[in-house]
């Protein structure tokens, strides 16, 4: 091949004449180092045959790339979030359990005198009373495998990759998206089906109103005032408070709302003259700021169309008490890796890592404190 390639250079032995595997070999050097040649070395006959990029030509351009490149070693995930562990207060704990239990109490006293006013020669004096129930809530176990390949695990560590650690992250984050559909919209709810064990939207029982009209004649907020939007959440935290029967602790100090409208009252000042925004406004003027409720509103994907009834398909203002008290969520058992186990007998060698946890439902304690004004 040597002693063609010298007859070729010089000019003996005509191109066309060459053995076809010199003259791939030519063709795919003449394309790796294009315009770089000396003497004659590049013939014009290989200029021309360049034009036409064969396999060996495509091999040579992606080595040459390859070792040019920059390499950026970060593996970038996903864009995702998730909101559950800021929206919601997590009891952890209580094991491997078919159910979890909560239990209340209301009282009342006998006889026909409800304000216990008794007289000197009183025969009848009210007895207190106390109804004791219990309500019963339903968990769900989760499992997931991570599946690592021996063969591509070696291949991994050769470049200095661990695909247990990338794999192991993925896992947790589908724990995490599991947590937050439960939380917002409940197990079945969150897929699609009948919200038979609901979350924070799409339960029946909180209230639901419309949001009052604005002087622009619509509900929306990027159609209000600072002080018609300051109307609409003093409404929501008054209805709460009433409904509690004015216990302040059961008066709404957390607010999820659509994103669209949170970038609205975030960015938006109070007037052309003002110097802070409607969100900061809507914080320290709120019913709640002068009897200690210290008000937090957050953006929050599931307030998006969240309405429901005759107000399905509109975007809600969501209005609760967030503590335990109120609103919970059971994690008997936190995700744990719990086993890892050689596998040959799908076609491959792989070790199989399981995953578990079990999580409950949102366990509304109280529905006072909760309210739901659509149409902002």
């Amino acid at each position: 091949m040597l002693e063609m390639f010298e007859k070729f250079a010089n000019g003996r032995t005509p191109y066309r004449a060459a053995h076809p595997a010199f003259r791939q070999v030519n063709d795919a050097f003449v394309s790796a180092v294009a315009g770089q040649g000396n003497g004659r070395l590049i013939p014009g006959n290989a200029f021309r045959a360049m034009q036409v990029t064969d396999a060996a030509a495509a091999g040579g351009q992606a080595f040459l790339e390859a070792e040019l490149e920059k390499r950026d070693p970060k593996v970038r995930e996903p864009l995702t979030s998730v909101t559950w562990m800021r929206d919601i207060v997590v009891k952890p704990g209580g094991g491997w359990v078919e159910f979890t239990s909560t239990f209340q109490v209301d009282y009342a006293t006998s006889g026909a005198n409800g304000l216990s006013i008794t007289g000197g020669q009183s025969t009848s004096i009210p007895i207190i009373q106390a109804n004791l129930s219990k309500d019963v809530w339903r968990v769900w176990p989760w499992q997931a495998v991570l599946k690592v390949n021996f063969i591509d695990m070696q291949k991994m560590q050769g470049i200095g990759r661990s695909l247990d650690d990338m794999l192991d992250k993925g896992v947790k984050l589908h724990w995490n998206k599991t947590l937050d559909a439960v939380t917002y919209q409940g197990p079945y709810g969150a897929i699609g089906t009948t919200a038979t064990y609901p979350g924070l939207f799409n339960n029946a029982n909180i209230p639901e109103t419309t949001a009052a009209t604005g002087a622009s004649g619509s509900t929306l907020w990027k159609n209000k005032t600072p002080g018609e939007i300051l109307n609409d959440v003093n409404t929501l935290m008054v209805s709460t408070w009433a409904a509690s029967q004015y216990d302040v602790t059961g008066m709404a100090n957390h607010i999820l709302i659509p994103p669209a409208q949170y970038a609205f009252i975030a960015s938006q000042l109070i007037s052309s003259a003002g110097s802070v925004s409607i969100l900061t406004y809507l914080e320290q003027n709120n019913i709640g700021k002068s009897q200690g409720v210290d008000l937090k509103i957050f953006p929050s994907r599931w307030a998006i169309a969240a309405g429901t009834g005759g107000s399905a398909g509109l975007d809600v203002m969501l209005g609760y008490v967030n503590d335990e008290d109120r609103v919970y969520l059971d994690i008997t058992v936190p995700i744990q890796r719990v086993m890892t186990t050689p596998n040959i007998a799908d076609g491959g060698g792989a070790y199989l890592t399981l995953y578990a946890g079990q999580y409950g439902q949102v366990k509304f304690l109280y529905y006072q404190p909760t309210s739901m004004v659509a149409g902002i």
